[in-house]
């Protein structure tokens, strides 16, 4: 594993274990996101599990690296998913371009690691 694989895995580690618990948590800001954009709360739980569920695969890559790829992948399409949200409430740049550098990010870090995804459990290799 390079030094800027790393280092972004755990950005993103971070960054995700915080947003995903937050949302299954029910923290007030993401209740009202969530009302914000007009999305029901089950949905925030969903996506905060599903968060979760990215992080805790980048943490098992530091040991397994086709965990790494299949994270990062996760979690950028969750970002894409974030970015359209975003547009279609039409949030100002700010609010949109956080998730949209987390999802470049997240899709970088995928690219690093994408070879070792043929290793993945059930992808045989």
């Amino acid at each position: 594993m390079n030094v800027v694989s790393f280092l972004l895995q755990s950005i993103l580690v971070l960054i995700f274990l915080l947003a995903g618990n937050g949302k299954v948590s029910g923290y007030p800001m993401h209740v009202e996101s969530f009302k914000r954009w007009r999305l029901p709360q089950w949905f925030r739980v969903v996506t905060g599990v599903v968060q979760l569920v990215g992080a805790a695969a980048l943490i098992i890559g530091y040991w397994e690296p086709s965990w790494t790829a299949a994270g990062a992948l996760l979690l950028g399409f969750v970002a894409i998913g974030g970015v359209l949200t975003h547009l279609r409430v039409k949030d100002n740049f700010y609010q949109t371009s956080t998730i949209f550098i987390i999802g470049l990010i997240a899709f970088v870090l995928f690219f690093l690691n994408m070879s070792a995804l043929s290793h993945f459990p059930g992808f045989g290799g």
